[in-house]
Parts: C-alpha cells; structure tokens; sequence
C-alpha cells in the first residue's frame, strides 16, 4: 500500500508540472520554438498560448518526450511547478495578457509555381527552418478542388495580374523569364483560358472564396497588392500587348471594382510594361524605391488588448515591438489606399507605410505582409538564400510564424 502511494504521489507530481517555451529574450531559437509547438500539436497535446507574457510564450503539460524534442531542436524550455503555474496565471490576469488554446495544427499549403525554388519565398524557407510541415499547389491543383482541404494558404511573390512579375523591361530575354512566360501561358491554356491574367484573375477569385469558405490566408510582397488588383480587374483587360497581344481596356479608373478586393481602395493600375510596379498602393513604389538602408529602417508594431483584441494580439506577438524593415517588388502599402476596416498590426510611423495588416471575409481572414525577406534587405533576382540558422531570433519571421499558429486558436475561458 504504501508503494501505490508513493506511485500515485509521484504520478501527480510529474503530471502537475509544465513545461514553459519561453518567447523573450532568453529564447535560443524562436523559430524553432514555432516548430516545436507545431510538432507537440501533432502529438495530440494541448497548448496554452500565453499572449504578451514573455513575448508570447508556450506552456503545455510535461512529457519527456517534449522535453527530448526542444533539446534536440535547441529550444530553450523550463519546467514549472503547480505554484510557478498558479503565479503565470494570477500574472496573466491582472496585466494585459491573455490565454488562448491551442488545439490542433493546420493543415498548411504553399501556392508555388514548380519552378519556384525554397529561397524565392521567406515562408517556405521559415516552415522548412522551423521544421513544419507544408504542401505545395499550384493552379491545376487550386481548379480541381485540392484548396478546400487545407486550413492555411500562403501566398508570397506570385503576380495575378497576368504580367509576369512586370519584370519585362529588365528580363524579358532572359531564359528563365521565357521559361516562365511558356510555363503559364501552356497552363492557362491547359485550364481552358485564352490568355494568363484571364485565367490568373480566376484563380484568386477562387482564393477569395477559398476565404469566404473560411479559410485563413496569408501574403507577402506582390502576391498582396496584385491579388487585390486581380479581383477589382475582373472582366478587364489591364495586361499591356507585350503579355497577351491585344490593347489595354480604355478607361481603366472609371472600371475598376473596388467593392470586389480584400484590402485596397482607390488606387491606380500602372500598366506600362516598362515600369516595375503594378499600382500606387505600393509605398515606396519599386520604380522608385526609398532606400534608407537596414540600419534605418523599422517599422512598429501596435499594441493590442490581449483580452479584447485576442486576434491581432495573437499576430503580433514577439519579444520587440520595432522590427527591421524590408524592402520587395511590394514592399509596403499606402495607408490612404487601405479600406477603413482593415486592422493595421505594424507600421512605419515615420512615412506614410503601413507594413502588416489583417482583415476579416466572410468566414475566414487575410494577413498581408509586406517585403520579400525579413532578413534580406534589398532582394534582387539571383540572390542566395536566407540561412535562417545565423537569425534563429529574427523578429520579422516571428511574424510569420505566427500566422501559422493563428488557425489552431481559439480562446480559452478561465476560471474564476
């Protein structure tokens, strides 16, 4: 008897304990820490997201295993104690901090050409670092119906416009540009369409309703301002002759359909071929870019009521709050060109740049981001990847991560 006592007692010692990730300063590897959650969410163990303590720490019940994980992947992690837990959650209470659970890891997939390779896209190369697994699919796959059975799409540096990245004054010779132009235009012709912005225009309807349906999508750099244009050009030939070989809709302004985009308002298409930039709502345009040097450049992040604002607390969370800028074909947005329901989550407060927003369709959401890399300044085509190994503690890709946890959310009742 008095050995199942001491079986019983050591059974509910172990089990009344915690395991903390840590998401400030102390932290080795924040990017990791993201995976490492992810990873415990497979496993089928629940998550306490800690809003605005500790930069947004983790806290689940302790396992071995768990603790065999965070070693093997360097992240930093501590064991808390019933009254270590009674005081993080006393503290929580009081502060502006919340608790939101985590449940069930979404199912995450990619929207990339095949051709695309890892360190074109910041997310591919954060999931890939993180170790979170990710599928890939692209348009043929988006037709047949293959979206709906993901929770999470991410869109990065794609053009939905139909104009090939308006990269043609500079590549329009180069092989991988007619590589790439032969690769959409078999493919919209494959999906039944006659032209590549037809058939692109298509596609993020498609997305939109993916959104509508209840999906959760996330964007950086031109896949934002081009989708938004996509949707208001509906029906409208905006691609210059260089692309589809027939004239621009005349008129264009007086056509555009505002009512239809996700986030933008007001702007003006730019539809010379010459020059790199699709519209005004990129700030600062690509064909003229303001380049301040990394040193100089941050953007900040707002700050929300954890309690009442749990959504954009959840996508803002970090261990700062001014993050390194970085520029991208769109490298931010024209707060004047942004719909007044639109949350603003970051921006520079200096110029008229708004850096990170969030919205609400139908059933579902969109982030949108803007740059490239967080960790690439001044991207240009060519250029070798990001080895996140040497910035495990980047703030701009905790952004990201944190969109990947938002759709396993949702807010915990706690005891009174």
């Amino acid at each position: 008897m008095k050995y199942l006592f001491v079986i019983i007692f050591l059974f509910e010692f172990i089990f009344s304990q915690k395991i903390l990730i840590p998401m400030d300063q102390v932290q080795k590897d924040h990017l990791k820490a993201y995976g490492t959650t992810f990873w415990v969410l497979g496993e089928k163990i629940k998550v306490e997201w800690l809003l605005n303590y500790r930069g947004g720490s983790f806290l689940m019940d302790s396992y071995p295993k768990i603790e065999q994980e965070c070693r093997l992947r360097g992240v930093s992690f501590e064991i808390i104690n019933v009254d270590q837990n009674l005081a993080i959650y006393n503290e929580i209470e009081i502060n502006n901090m919340d608790i939101v659970l985590l449940e069930k890891p979404p199912k995450i997939a990619i929207y990339t050409p095949p051709n695309k390779q890892p360190w074109d896209d910041a997310v591919t190369l954060a999931l890939t670092y993180a170790e979170v697994p990710y599928k890939t699919l692209w348009d043929e796959e988006v037709f047949n119906g293959t979206l709906s059975q993901y929770d999470w799409l991410h869109l990065h540096h794609e053009d939905f416009t139909g104009q090939y990245g308006k990269f043609y004054r500079n590549y329009h010779t180069a092989s991988w540009y007619i590589d790439q132009q032969n690769q959409f235009e078999q493919m919209a012709k494959k999906l039944g369409f006659d032209s590549v912005h037809t058939q692109k225009k298509m596609l993020a309807q498609m997305i939109k309703n993916y959104v509508n349906n209840g999906g959760f999508l996330f964007a950086m750099c031109s896949a934002t301002d081009s989708f938004d244009i996509a949707l208001a050009t509906q029906n409208i030939d905006v691609a210059h002759s260089v692309f589809d070989g027939t004239p621009i809709q005349k008129d264009l302004i007086d056509k555009l359909k505002y009512n239809e985009t996700l986030a933008f308002k007001d702007f003006k298409i730019i539809s010379d071929p010459m020059v790199y930039e699709y519209s005004d709502i990129d700030y600062p345009p690509s064909n003229n870019p303001i380049v301040r040097g990394a040193e100089a450049d941050y953007f900040t992040l707002f700050s929300f009521s954890a309690k009442y604002d749990p959504v954009p607390t959840m996508l803002t969370q970090n261990h700062v709050s001014n993050i390194k800028g970085f520029m991208g074909q769109t490298t931010g947005y024209n707060r004047k060109k942004i719909k007044k329901h639109i949350t603003i989550l970051g921006e520079d407060q200096t110029n008229p740049q708004v850096k990170y927003i969030h919205g609400n369709y139908g059933k579902g959401t969109f982030t949108f981001l803007g740059g490239h890399d967080p960790e690439d300044y001044q991207h240009f085509v060519g250029d070798p990847q990001t080895e996140l190994s040497l910035h495990r503690n980047s703030p701009g890709y905790r952004l990201i991560l944190n969109n990947i946890l938002f759709p396993a959310a949702r807010k915990k009742e706690r005891k009174t």
